[in-house]
């Protein structure tokens, strides 16, 4: 390829701040939209397999791919680390404000691996530039990268105050393992801006999720170099039912490697709980508790329904907190930041059902991004299970850790309370309209054949097992059509003590355990359902890229209804009417 010139000056295109240094160039790959690696980008192929993203069916490798930010999973991490390893990763990433999952990738993938792509956060003036350039170098001669050679720990602590255990950490007093995962945590603090690290009594776990061999050999390298956790640790759900992956099919030699991946955290002490909702766990955090989670959903649930105080931590950053019991003192760990950003104010829409909380949460993530959305005008008291689904939703169009209904999560008890006394940035008035575009937008699929319903992503509490029991009653279903549930075992053992499993597998539904819809694919997902049907905002926006399928989005209850007719049934909410 001809390389084209790089023509902006030299003092106008120097990085707003280096996060990975080093030298890349490529064609420009741009976009204004904020992208997710995870179901978003096939590491092993550098393909956007996004099928709601502008760049979808791009290739990123060997190109500069600049865009605002990333949204969605934590795992996005842990997706980045696995194609820089495999040479699939952009040569250079450019964006325009510091995207902390995207980073924790690079900087993994420079410490643990040593390789370096450049991650550089540019200011508006030259990150608009940057969206319209063809070509592009980043170089360390100050054009656009500002040094060639990694910033040592030393060199990059600047303000940061380090405790005397932290410095002990650093120097290796409680073992290499501690010792790597700490380099890591400074390299992110300072990257935060954060003035201190604060302690922690809880963990979480995502980069349990087996996204290839780069991710097995950076958890596999703590475990043999001795590390421990320090704190109670959960783990997400990991790719595999551990217990039925046989009778499910699974490729036999890609199992085992999955296992390693989860044994290896457990060799950690990281507890196997095996669950993308650590929230329906005994034990789960409490009001203003600090804690280090993983997984998106689990992220925005803890820091709005809770009010635990987490960050949205990447894979890779996870075990690294666990290990040290340290983060850094920034982002919704500080009262400043957990304030309202913009007022979300909604119309007059009569009795809602559990389908609008995932619609209203897709459409606010999509809106605000990374911001505080304040949820005013909400008619009825939405269930824990509602706040999951609309959280997720949120954490998946956009990138959302954090948010209030008023009068119904507990740092919101009122507008002042919600935006800390201050006025809100934005006031948004949602119209019926605006929900309804998002509700169609939900479904890709139009034959109106349906093949597998898919329910549990996020995993399936107690209570959506007792509501699916009451829906399934004397009902069976359709021949043609699988339905699968995935839940956590915690979960699922509770509903057979209760006798609503048992309800549900009359009525022909299978559980899974363990693992999650985000990372079941073929032969568990059969090759000849090539439509599906879910009640999962989440699930319906990733599994176009995630499996190459059509999908339909429906409430519970016309999941139900499809499933028996063994076609798409599917009414217009209420709401919308």
């Amino acid at each position: 390829m001809e390389q084209a010139s790089f023509g902006i000056a030299e003092e106008t295109c120097r990085a707003h701040r280096i996060v990975v240094s080093g030298e890349g160039e490529g064609a420009v790959l741009a976009t204004t939209v904020p992208l997710s690696f995870w179901g978003g980008l096939n590491p092993h192929t550098g393909e956007i397999v996004d099928g709601h993203h502008p760049l979808c069916g791009s290739h990123v490798s060997g190109r500069v791919l600049v865009m605002p930010f990333g949204r969605g999973s934590s795992s996005a991490s842990g997706v980045l680390l696995e194609a820089i390893v495999n040479e699939r990763a952009p040569s250079a990433i450019l964006l325009s404000k510091v995207d902390e999952i995207i980073a924790l990738g690079a900087i993994a993938a420079q410490e643990i691996f040593a390789r370096h792509i450049p991650l550089l956060v540019l200011d508006a003036d030259t990150f608009e530039k940057a969206l319209r350039a063809v070509y592009a170098k980043v170089k360390a001669d100050g054009s656009v990268i500002l040094q060639q050679q990694s910033l040592s720990s030393a060199d990059m602590m600047g303000d940061l105050q380090l405790s005397e255990r932290d410095r002990s950490l650093l120097a290796g007093a409680e073992g290499p393992a501690r010792q790597t995962a700490m380099r890591i945590l400074v390299r992110m603090a300072e990257l935060q801006g954060a003035p201190c690290f604060l302690d922690i009594q809880k963990a979480h776990i995502d980069g349990c999720i087996y996204t290839g061999e780069a991710s097995l050999r950076f958890a596999e390298l703590l475990a043999d170099l001795g590390g421990q956790v320090c704190v109670p640790t959960t783990m997400n759900a990991i790719s595999i039912d551990q217990r039925r992956w046989r009778e499910l099919g699974v490729d036999p030699d890609w199992a085992a490697m999955a296992d390693r991946l989860a044994q290896a955290y457990v060799r950690m002490g990281a507890k196997p709980t095996f669950t993308c909702a650590p929230y329906q766990l005994p034990g789960s955090p409490v009001f203003g508790e600090q804690i280090a989670w993983a997984e998106y959903n689990a992220v925005v649930f803890a820091n709005s329904v809770l009010g635990a105080r987490t960050n949205r931590y990447g894979d890779l950053m996870d075990i690294c907190a666990a290990l040290t019991g340290r983060v850094p003192y920034a982002g919704y760990h500080l009262d400043e930041n957990r304030r309202g950003t913009v007022l979300v104010e909604l119309p007059d829409l009569g009795p809602v059902d559990s389908s609008f909380y995932p619609v209203l949460g897709y459409l606010i993530g999509g809106r605000v991004d990374t911001g505080v959305p304040v949820i005013a005008g909400l008619t009825g008291k939405p269930t824990p299970d509602d706040l999951k689904m609309l959280g997720a939703a949120a954490a998946t169009s956009g990138a959302v850790a954090l948010f209030h209904v008023v009068g119904v999560t507990p740092e919101a008890a009122s507008l002042e309370e919600a935006f800390g006394g201050a006025e809100p940035q934005e006031v948004w008035k949602v119209t019926r309209d605006e929900l309804a575009d998002a509700w169609r937008r939900l479904s890709t699929a139009r034959s109106g054949q349906i093949e597998l319903v898919a329910l549990g992503n996020p995993h399936f509490s107690s209570d959506e097992f007792r509501q699916l029991a009451e829906l399934t009653k004397n009902k069976r279903k359709h021949s043609d059509v699988e339905v699968l549930i995935t839940t956590s075992r915690h979960v699922h053992e509770e509903a057979m003590r209760s006798g609503a499993a048992e309800e549900i597998e009359r009525f022909g539904a299978r559980v899974i355990t363990d693992t999650c819809f985000c990372m079941l694919q073929a032969p568990v997902i059969p090759e000849q359902a090539r439509t599906l049907m879910t009640n999962s905002a989440k699930y319906a926006h990733y599994a176009p890229g995630l499996v190459g399928r059509d999908i339909y989005f429906a409430s519970l209850a016309d999941c139900v209804q499809s499933a028996v007719a063994g076609q798409a049934v599917i009414s217009q909410p209420s709401w919308l009417a």
